[in-house]
């Protein structure tokens, strides 16, 4: 091998370090923002409340400590590597526990490594967490090309098959023989094509966003648990979908927006889902939190995008699915052979009933599960994902 082709497939330390003037700049661009006038509305259907802007640039630039976020990473072992030309960043953490499953986690979006830090002490040591030695994980916990540190695409065919492939090539490179993959919001398209590659040593999946039923199919709606999934897939479709297609049809439209003014970020990271908005609203407005969706913990991941500038290029990962789709129509997928676990959030954009992710998973084990903690939310929102979610 030559010592160039050695030094792409080279693993390297990596630490954050953003200096004291992208923050400055940060807090200049905030108090320069010029806001519109109040919505004519009481709720959010004209999109992002300004209450909700004005107390979230507030604290933004008067209260917020990005540098917090920063020793919370730099305290995990991080590295980056060359794959398929990408530089790719991911934290790494060990299990004490002897013989422990390697597990590689995918964020979303708006999401990023950020969202998963909460599990990193439950998953690697369940034993500081009242759990067992035996459910312990050796975790991998890469940024997807694109997203947070890890290097910008400069070509298109970044879909989420391709970066299922880099992850396979993540995994050998770590020297796994044996893992399992997990992943919501774009993480489950990753996992979900993983699972359906099936590259040498991944010995199941899980996810919690059942893609298969967000292309768009018709889906069996003749049990209560199947109609109410249905309604509120077409809630989400109706009032919390916009995001989605610009993303999908015009991201770099939306990215100009997003790499210039941090408010646009943030006002365009919230206009999700009417349950995951005004969860985020009440954090900012009324000081009441839900779970793990503090002010710090929201701001450390709209932070995160506007200091890497990845606004634009995260969005183009949802313009690159729909082509990927597209190329794709008529063409039925392989089928996902290797078991498969997946678990329902109360919080979720929809409640997926067991029969429609049997019918994208045959091999689907076990039950689906319902939680109400914190989670790596379907709806993309920015809670620290809770252990196993």
């Amino acid at each position: 091998m030559s010592s160039t082709a050695e030094n792409a497939t080279e693993i390297r330390p990596f630490r954050v370090d953003m200096p004291d003037e992208a923050i400055a700049d940060l807090r200049r661009r905030i108090a320069a923002t010029r806001l519109p006038s109040k919505e004519l509305v009481a709720d959010r259907s004209q999109g992002v409340q300004l209450a909700t802007i004005q107390e979230l640039a507030r604290y933004w630039a008067a209260g917020y400590d990005w540098h917090a976020c920063e020793a919370e990473l730099n305290a995990l072992p991080q590295f980056t590597t060359e794959i398929d030309g990408v530089n790719v960043h991911f934290i790494h953490v060990k299990s004490p526990h002897e013989n422990a499953l390697p597990l590689i986690m995918t964020h979303g979006w708006p999401g990023s490594v950020i969202e998963l830090l909460g599990s990193v002490g439950p998953l690697t040591d369940p034993t500081a967490h009242a759990g067992a030695a035996g459910d312990a994980f050796d975790l991998v916990l890469p940024s997807i090309p694109g997203y947070g540190f890890s290097g910008e695409p400069t070509e298109t065919g970044w879909y989420a098959g391709r970066v299922a492939q880099a992850w396979a090539e993540l995994m050998r490179r770590l020297g796994y023989t044996r893992y399992v993959a997990q992943g919501g919001d774009q993480g489950a398209s990753v996992t979900d094509a993983m699972g359906r590659h099936a590259p040498e040593g991944l010995a199941g999946i899980h996810t919690n966003l059942l893609v298969t039923a967000l292309g768009g199919g018709a889906m069996p709606a003749e049990t209560e648990q199947e109609r109410a999934a249905a309604e509120q897939l077409a809630t989400f479709r109706q009032s919390g979908f916009g995001y989605f297609l610009e993303q999908a049809t015009r991201p770099q439209t939306i990215g100009y927006a997003l790499l210039d003014s941090p408010l646009a970020l943030a006002a365009w990271m919230l206009d999700h889902d009417t349950d995951a908005y005004y969860k985020i609203s009440r954090a900012f407005v009324d000081g009441q939190p839900s779970g793990g969706l503090t002010r710090d913990h929201i701001l450390d991941n709209i932070t995160l995008y506007w200091l890497t500038g990845t606004g634009a290029s995260a969005a183009r990962s949802y313009w690159e699915s729909g082509r990927a789709q597209a190329l794709a129509a008529g063409q039925a997928p392989p089928q996902v052979k290797l078991p498969v676990g997946f678990t329902t959030f109360t919080g979720e954009i929809f409640r997926a009933p067991r029969s429609w992710v049997e019918l994208g998973y045959p091999t689907l084990m076990g039950a689906v599960g319902s939680h109400r903690a914190g989670h790596q939310s379907g709806a993309g929102d920015l809670a620290p994902a809770a252990p196993g979610g």
